[in-house]
């Protein structure tokens, strides 16, 4: 089977679909920070190294650079590439050697390169002649998305699912994998018209000749040891899905029929109301029913893993054994990566004192009730100047950190809320992981959480966020850690590459689920 990866980030979901038997065709991913790690791990260069020695990479091409030079290249703002034609392009007339390549660059220039280009279109088509295009698979930029985000419909990154849908119906594969936020779902509401993006997004791979499946999924169901809910799109090209059609079960049928009848009008031009099609929701019981009996199984068939079993073996003040999960982890993608020879990205990130006791704080709210983690944030923020004495009786038997760094407990509500004032925080999301659960959804800079262990008071390391997205110890994270200000507009550090990406065994997952599919076609079926 082979897969062509859009929006591939560090390469999160390639390495889970190489897992479940998927050969790279090309990637083509905007960041060239991202593109440093999906090459160092998945294309085996070292794009820095390679930098230094002034030298060229035979693997990674630029769609369009301002810069001839590797070392420009990899710092270079990803949302100043000249238009094609405009600046300096890697993309030559062999296009033989773009098989199993990532190409750096715009998605927008990546279809205008193949609209310009209809050899290069048709070989792609053939799979640089290994055959036709199985899998195309990605995750579009989420921000406009997102909840935290702007919720705008024409926001410019909005686009990007169309500019997708728009390379899926010139490549033809036989599957379309789409990921992108749960907040996709929740509509935009503008001039008080409702605006579903998710649907649309349905709509606009049924034009192109697609048969759409809309998942809400959690990849905590899958065996990834965080909350992590995410919308799917499984899309299935209308001759594959008569193929199969003979070999869906029931609930595979109840799954797919509106699906189907979505599709038809569409390419009928008949207008489609969304009460008409839905999102299936592995938080609604007969949903999840649906799940367990078809073939998306594999996406809710794991136990859930705690933080504790990701990361306690990484803690700084004491040495632990590694955990099943993280023993069976690093030795699922051994066939990928080969064994870790070290524990990489694993450095933490410098604190005050005031910090740290700021994080014993945060600790011990995990353990509280809701009315007395509100009252106490209330206080860190200078909301409120007191204290009430059913929070002062949860709080008093715990131990907090003094000024002279020793663990104490208070002895009055007065001086503890005094201790309180002296350590405010302007920060609403930040919290202590709680050891016994799967991590918070909201995992993609250093600042989001800090450790469950109170001896360890600190934010996690790039590693630890790295073990909680399920990537293995073998994966190495390249380019800068970590970055700020207007610099987060485009950068992508190690960090963000780690929380942007889709967690590997999420990934694996959805490779058996689309290899399951392929092999249901009938033996003697023809493609079209």
């Amino acid at each position: 089977m082979n897969h062509i990866e859009l929006f591939s980030g560090c390469g999160g979901l390639s390495l889970g679909l190489a897992k479940a038997g998927f050969e790279l065709t090309f990637a083509n991913e905007l960041s060239p920070m991202a593109a440093e790690t999906f090459a160092y791990n998945l294309l085996n260069e070292d794009l820095t190294g390679l930098a230094e020695q002034g030298q060229k990479s035979e693997k990674v091409f630029w769609l369009s650079s301002q810069y001839a030079d590797l070392t420009n290249r990899l710092r270079e703002n990803p949302f100043e590439y000249p238009a094609l034609g405009k600046g300096v392009t890697d993309i030559s007339s062999d296009h033989q050697k773009l098989n199993g390549s990532l190409l750096v660059g715009n998605i927008i220039h990546l279809n205008q390169l193949l609209e310009a280009n209809p050899q290069l279109l048709k070989e792609i088509k053939d799979g640089f002649k290994s055959g036709d295009i199985d899998l195309v698979s990605g995750g579009p930029p989420c921000q406009s998305f997102s909840l935290a985000g702007l919720r705008k419909k024409d926001c410019d990154k909005n686009l990007l699912p169309w500019e997708f849908a728009k390379f899926v119906g010139m490549v033809e594969p036989k599957l379309v994998i789409l990921e992108n936020v749960s907040g996709i779902l929740r509509p935009f509401n503008e001039d008080g018209v409702k605006y579903y993006a998710w649907f649309e997004v349905a709509k606009a791979f049924a034009e192109q000749g697609y048969i759409p499946l809309c998942l809400h999924v959690n990849a905590r169901l899958a065996g990834v040891p965080q909350n992590r809910p995410r919308f799917i799109m499984i899309a299935i090209r209308k001759d594959i899905f008569s193929n199969i059609s003979h070999s869906l079960n029931d609930y595979e049928t109840r799954l797919l029929n509106p699906c189907l009848d979505l599709f038809k009008n569409i390419q009928a031009g008949i207008a489609v109301d969304i009460k008409d099609y839905r999102c299936y929701d592995v938080n609604i019981s007969n949903d999840l029913d649906l799940f367990r009996n078809s073939f998306l199984a594999p996406l809710v068939g794991d136990e859930e893993v705690s933080v504790k079993m990701a990361i306690h073996d990484l803690c700084l003040t004491k040495k632990s054994k590694k955990s099943l999960y993280v023993q069976q982890l690093n030795e699922k993608f051994e066939s990928v990566l080969g064994k870790a020879k070290s524990i990489p990205n694993h450095i933490p990130r410098n604190n005050s004192e005031l910090v740290k006791r700021r994080f014993r704080v945060y600790q011990v709210l995990q353990k509280c009730s809701q009315k007395t983690r509100k009252q106490v944030f209330s206080i860190l923020k200078g909301e409120v100047d007191h204290l009430s004495n059913s929070e002062w009786e949860e709080l008093k038997k715990y131990k907090f950190v003094s000024l002279e760094g020793k663990y104490i407990h208070f002895n009055s509500k007065e001086s503890f809320t005094s201790y309180l004032k002296e350590h405010p925080t302007k920060k609403r999301s930040q919290r202590a992981l709680d050891e016994y659960q799967p991590a918070p959804a909201a995992l993609s800079i250093p600042d989001d959480a800090c450790h469950y262990d109170s001896r360890e008071l600190r934010t996690l390391t790039v590693r630890e966020m790295a073990r909680i997205q399920s990537f293995p110890d073998a994966f190495e994270f390249r380019a800068k850690v970590t970055t700020g200000g207007t610099m987060r507009r485009s950068e992508v550090p190690q960090y963000t590459q780690v929380g942007n990406a889709v967690p590997p065994l999420l990934g694996v997952k959805l490779g058996s689920i689309i290899s399951q599919i392929l092999k249901r076609r009938a033996p003697k079926s023809k493609n079209r």
